[in-house]
């Protein structure tokens, strides 16, 4: 996290209700860590949320403010804390927002997602997710963990997602996931023209990238950790330049489809994280989850729901002449 972010997140919760709370480290915390006294003296709060009144400055040591948990405190040392809601404990709130719903019955709601959305609450997004979006649109949202969300996609991959609207629907959902029994298919835009089979079954596990922490990467189970991972992939169409494709998940791995296709030397367009580069106005990577199926978990019915390739990725599609295969 930049400081820029954390002056941001600061800034934002200027003029909410606070409390002050003053107490006196006592011989039990001597010579303690701050991070670790602060969790002695206020054992009612979790000790993430005291870390994040240190972060943003709120936490005073002998009268002046100090964001260092390492800091050794001594027995008779002054503290005070400004108590006021974090971003993170403010996530989970309802904001309005336009959400394209494709289906919706009594049970569950099926979304299409627009490239830029985030789908749940994180460090740099406290708001303006999806989650809260449904919150907003459905009191029912309140009730279930997470508003419903059963899976997420990047913020910049565009397409269909599940969301259940009560306990009993999400945790079926959760197990047709795991067995493997939601169809999930992706069309996408990749760098280099496509030789060989115009069909592959790719089957790499993927972990942390230990050369990277912020990329996944394929990696060797008997020496990181990783989990296993397998995406089917059809070429659509092709040129000398790049390739439209197809991708199956046969699971549900952190960036799957993304590192599975640098692997073969294709990475997606847009995708500076994984090799690939911007191309004919599509700054993001060129990912539309455009297929979803499974069977209604309370009603049997069999499901299936289609949307269409977003104008971004037809324009990219055009620079090289292709998508006349876009479902």
């Amino acid at each position: 996290m930049s400081d820029d972010l954390l002056v941001d997140e600061s800034e934002a919760l200027v003029g909410v209700d606070s409390e002050l709370r003053s107490m006196v480290v006592g011989v039990a915390q001597h010579a303690a860590r701050l991070d670790k006294a602060l969790a002695d003296l206020v054992p009612e709060f979790s000790r993430s949320y005291l870390q994040q009144l240190l972060v943003q400055g709120l936490v005073s040591l002998n009268g002046k403010p100090t964001s260092k948990a390492s800091a050794r405190v001594k027995a008779g040392d002054q503290l005070v804390l400004e108590m006021r809601p974090t971003l993170q404990s403010q996530a989970f709130r309802p904001e309005s927002m336009v959400i394209d719903v494709v289906y919706e019955d009594a049970h569950l709601l099926v979304v299409n997602k627009p490239a830029g959305l985030v789908v749940h609450p994180a460090p740099g997004n406290w708001s303006g997710t999806l989650l809260n979006g449904l919150l907003a649109r459905d009191e029912k949202a309140l009730l279930v963990p997470r508003a419903g969300i059963v899976h997420r996609l990047d913020k910049d991959t565009s397409g269909l997602m599940v969301v259940a609207r009560d306990r009993a629907t999400m945790d079926a959902l959760v197990t047709l996931i795991a067995e493997r029994k939601v169809k999930r298919q992706y069309v996408a835009m990749a760098h280099g023209g496509w030789t060989g089979p115009k069909s592959r079954s790719v089957e790499a596990p993927i972990g942390r990238d230990p050369r990277n922490r912020l990329r996944m990467a394929v990696v060797d189970l008997a020496l990181h950790a990783g989990k296993s991972a397998r995406t089917d992939v059809l070429c659509l169409e092709a040129s000398e330049h790049g390739c439209w494709v197809q991708c199956t998940l046969h699971t549900g791995r952190t960036h799957q489809i993304r590192v599975h296709m640098a692997s073969l030397r294709h990475p997606l367009v847009g995708d500076s994280l994984y090799g690939g580069a911007p191309l004919g106005g599509m700054q993001r990577q060129a990912l539309h989850a455009y297929r979803l199926a499974f069977v209604h978990p309370m009603t049997g019915n069999a499901l299936e729901f289609h949307a269409p390739v977003p104008g971004d990725m037809r324009q990219a599609l055009s620079f090289w002449g292709l998508g006349y295969n876009a479902p």
